[in-house]
């Protein structure tokens, strides 16, 4: 086997191993040493790899999202009305959320950075891999936007941007959720939790990025 191949080979160990602890633990508790030992290698061998702990991050948030796009592409009816499209993908987004915690997890932590602090610590291919990973799944949104503003149905300026508002809102409600606590305030100084019904969440979720689609409050 040429070194190439099995650089390749070892790349993909890694990256499944990271996965499985991922979904099997959460990306909190997912170390490097636990990676390594999964695999069977020297910590210092991932390394060689991956630039660090964000870039195999991202690069293992791309398998996250190209299932996703899978999914959302799998619950999109292109013959529907543009409004029954929008809910169907909301809809599948937050079922796929919910069904994987450390995809969550794993998107939000990469969020929190800011885009030059990422890029300096993550190499150019897997953020062109994460770039091309994440418009993926924004086309299915874009595509349905797109479909409404020409049949009148929805008014939206600028589809890519609103398909980002779409995603950063989803993952919200999904930490939401996997919080499963809502707060209120019962009487005057005194808060009080309430349990998170999640299908009344995702009705939620369908009504407000249906209103922001047909452009109005």
């Amino acid at each position: 086997m040429a070194v190439s191949e099995r650089r390749a080979l070892r790349k993909k160990e890694i990256l499944e191993a990271t996965r499985a602890l991922f979904d099997e633990r959460g990306v909190r508790d997912a170390q490097i040493e636990d990676i390594a030992r999964a695999v069977g290698i020297n910590r210092a061998i991932i390394y060689r790899h991956f630039s660090g702990k964000e870039e195999l991050f991202a690069q293992t948030l791309v398998g996250y999202l190209h299932e996703l796009s899978e999914t959302l592409g799998a619950h999109d009816d292109p013959s529907a009305e543009p409004e029954a499209r929008l809910r169907a993908i909301t809809i599948a987004f937050l079922d796929f959320g919910a069904g994987l915690p450390a995809f969550i997890d794993c998107a939000q932590a990469l969020l929190r950075r800011r885009g030059e602090e990422l890029m300096e610590e993550v190499s150019q291919q897997v953020m062109l891999d994460l770039g091309l990973a994440m418009s993926g799944c924004l086309k299915h949104a874009v595509d349905i936007l797109q479909a409404g503003m020409k049949t009148g149905e929805f008014r939206v300026d600028d589809a890519d941007l609103l398909a980002n508002v779409f995603y950063t809102q989803g993952l919200g409600v999904l930490n939401l959720a996997t919080l499963q606590l809502s707060v209120r305030e019962e009487n005057p100084g005194l808060p009080a939790v309430d349990a998170v019904p999640f299908e009344v969440v995702k009705t939620y979720m369908q009504t407000a990025v249906v209103a922001m689609a047909r452009g109005t409050s």
